[in-house]
């Protein structure tokens, strides 16, 4: 039985979808600044017309990560509910799951 103000992993994942929105946002602001400085470049150098290249190539993987940071960060928000299962102590007390925490954290 679970409580409401019990911490669960459904709870846990809600709150750490702050952590992909914000890169999410991070992200996205990156490509804003890529796309105004791209608009800068005369492109009758051929130097420019590279750089430019180069931006259009990384503006649309930028654009696609924060946007699917973006999904990710609205999944792990609507698993608030999701019940709690069963964990097997002895997993959860081995010093890889203490290393991957504190390596996040």
């Amino acid at each position: 039985m679970h409580t409401s103000g019990q911490q669960t992993c459904g709870k846990s994942l809600a709150e750490n979808s702050v952590l992909p929105a914000k890169l999410g946002e991070l992200i996205s602001a990156m490509a804003d600044n890529l796309e105004v400085h791209r608009k800068a470049l005369d492109l009758t150098d051929p130097n420019s017309q590279a750089e430019y290249d180069a931006y259009e190539k990384l503006l649309k993987d930028l654009r696609q990560i924060a946007a699917q940071l973006s999904v990710t960060a609205n999944e792990m928000a609507g698993y608030r509910d999701l019940p709690m299962g069963r964990h097997e102590e002895k997993a959860m007390t081995h010093p890889r799951v203490r290393d991957a925490f504190e390596h996040f954290v």
